[in-house]
């Protein structure tokens, strides 16, 4: 989806952003981001365990 994005698109992306939030909500935002990337890869992690688990009992039985 992104491939064609090169270093020029991500400045201007950037600054846009600067311009329309400010630089004092940037970094909020990348932690919010951050966060929600942790909390979404964790979901996942525990998820595919509970499956693995579950495919685990059904061969046991």
């Amino acid at each position: 989806m992104f491939k064609n994005i090169g270093v020029t698109e991500i400045i201007i992306i950037l600054v846009v952003l600067m311009v329309l939030f400010g630089a004092k909500k940037l970094p909020e935002f990348a932690r919010g981001l951050g966060e929600s990337g942790r909390e979404l890869k964790k979901a996942s992690k525990e998820l595919r365990e509970a499956l693995t688990d579950d495919e685990e009992k059904e061969k046991k039985s």
